[in-house]
């Protein structure tokens, strides 16, 4: 569904990616995992065509996304459903209008049909209750539910999740793990979920990535993760204070600090 080659990708002087290569299977759900700060959102960023790599091919279906015309972008992109890290949900318009909004503009149906559209998707996730309520009145595992409906609003053949997980209560949480393995399956998704939560991604991925300072440092299934005999993998995944990535940022020798006359600037 998405081969990766050669990506190389900086802001400024800081190099993101670093000649990495990686492969999106179809109908699986792959996860992009590491800590904050690895750029797992920037990876989305440049198969949705938002950021143009230094150097390197994405392809989508086999096409370069990052020599498409815009108009061939655009179409590309309704076969591509995505779950903002916040939702993104348009604060003006209710539920039902945010799930119709997507519609509307890329469709011709007449709204008799969109009605129905939209309550199967709202269905799906749980919310046909909630159609009529505005984002404000939702909680914030109501919130990513909807956004997870109206990422499925044009039937798309992948979704990418960016940071699924975050800020959600134990039930919330559940239901979303459990949304994302069942509407993948259900509907033959090609799901990408991006995420430092371990123990939820990990039990729905089929395959993961783990990325660290621009390169992948490990990849394989949950349980070859698990196995992997790479101390940075194992720090990770069993959330360790201190290995490879160190506890204490890089910094001069404590005693010399401690007697040193510099004052801080």
């Amino acid at each position: 569904m998405i081969s990766i080659r050669n990506l190389t990708f900086s802001r400024g002087d800081r190099k993101i990616f670093d000649n990495i290569s990686l492969d999106i299977m179809p109908h699986k759900i792959t996860a992009i995992m590491g800590p904050s700060g690895t750029g797992k959102t920037t990876l989305l960023k440049l198969i949705g065509g938002q950021l143009v790599p230094d150097s390197g091919t994405v392809l989508v279906n086999q096409q370069n996304i990052h020599q498409l015309s815009r108009t061939e972008l655009y179409k590309l992109r309704q076969k591509m459903g995505m779950l903002f890290q916040s939702g993104a949900l348009l604060t003006d318009m209710s539920v039902y209008d945010n799930i119709a909004f997507p519609i509307r503009e890329h469709t011709k149906l007449p709204e008799s049909m969109i009605r129905t559209v939209v309550l199967m998707k709202l269905n799906a996730v749980g919310l046909r209750g909630a159609r009529d309520l505005m984002p404000s009145e939702l909680s914030g595992g109501m919130a990513r539910r909807v956004a997870m409906a109206r990422a499925l609003a044009l039937d798309p053949e992948m979704i990418l999740y960016d940071e699924p997980f975050t800020g959600q209560d134990p039930i919330s949480l559940g239901v979303l793990v459990e949304l994302i393995k069942t509407l993948n399956h259900t509907l033959h998704l090609t799901s990408i979920v991006v995420s430092h939560d371990v123990q939820e991604t990990a039990s729905i991925a089929d395959y993961i990535y783990l990325m660290s300072e621009g390169k992948i440092v490990g990849q394989g299934s949950p349980d070859d993760i698990r196995c992997d005999t790479s101390a940075w993998v194992q720090q990770f995944m069993q959330g360790k204070a201190d290995g490879p990535v160190p506890f204490h940022y890089p910094a001069n020798n404590f005693s010399d600090d401690l007697l040193s006359t510099n004052m801080p600037r």
